[in-house]
């Protein structure tokens, strides 16, 4: 599996185990011990969480000596907006039958919304196809997608159709340019090596930071694989077995994952006082 991002690490701590819950501000000092099962320094983790506030997905609170970290309203519907594929029962499975095309045009002078755009077609999907133009399979909702950067979009900006292959125009040449399919399998493969083993779960000194390290790396998958149709993929694409085995590693976890949080929380609150 690809080296986890102290950025991964922390979405997806946050994607589980925050977001839809009102657990209050997680101190700094929990956030850096479990990145830290996960081999990630204190310093990677501190200078993540700042980027994050600067990006508006985390804000910056103080309580007494201890820094603490919540989500925004941004970042709680950038992590909303991902929990549907996160949880939902057929992950790699396109989104109805088609494709959407996508053109947008952003100000030079906005680099960071149009990294922010591009990110998002990613984790939706899309891959390039030619300058300016981006593809994905199916009808992706994409009004749900952009509604997060919709207040900083220019006014038509972004541009997009549904479409269907056309007689005579065969799409498979594009979608084989778009896509490194042998890399998504072996995406795949790397994923179900990692974890289809009961010994994975001991991976970290914790199941809260194991829990983590499993959701950033399914998180990775997912953004790897854009579901693309059936008819491009083989009799043994590993797609199915993933998830399989990323819900057992999940449900293997979870209890003792769930304890180690709410005692984490509890200790925060204990220290307030």
């Amino acid at each position: 599996m690809r080296s986890r991002q102290p950025k991964q690490l922390l979405l997806a701590f946050f994607g589980e185990h925050v977001v839809d819950d009102s657990t209050g501000p997680i101190r700094a000092s929990a956030l850096i011990g479990v990145l830290e099962g996960a081999g990630i320094g204190a310093p990677a983790t501190r200078a993540t969480l700042d980027r994050l506030v600067h990006t508006d997905i985390l804000a910056r609170s103080r309580s007494g000596r201890e820094i603490q970290f919540s989500l925004t309203e941004h970042g709680v519907a950038v992590l909303r907006e991902a929990t549907y594929r996160v949880r939902g029962p057929r992950p790699f499975d396109p989104q109805g039958e088609g494709w959407t095309l996508v053109t947008f045009s952003i100000p030079e002078g906005q680099r960071t919304l149009r990294h922010r755009l591009r990110s998002t077609l990613t984790w939706e999907g899309f891959a390039p196809i030619r300058d300016g133009l981006w593809l994905a399979p199916g009808e992706v909702d994409l009004a749900g997608s952009l509604e997060p950067l919709q207040q900083d979009l220019p006014a038509n900006a972004v541009v997009a159709f549904h479409a269907r292959e056309l007689r005579g125009f065969p799409i498979g040449a594009s979608v084989r340019a778009a896509w490194d399919i042998e890399a998504i399998r072996r995406e795949h493969l790397t994923f179900i090596e990692t974890w289809d083993d009961p010994a994975a779960a001991e991976m970290a000194p914790s199941a809260l930071t194991t829990r983590t390290m499993l959701v950033a790396d399914w998180l990775a998958l997912l953004r790897a694989d854009p579901r693309l149709p059936r008819e491009f993929m083989d009799a043994r694409w590993p797609a199915a077995r993933s998830a399989e085995v990323y819900r057992w590693m999940h449900r293997k976890l979870a209890e003792a994952s769930a304890a180690e949080f709410a005692a984490l929380v509890t200790n925060g609150a204990a220290a307030k006082r």
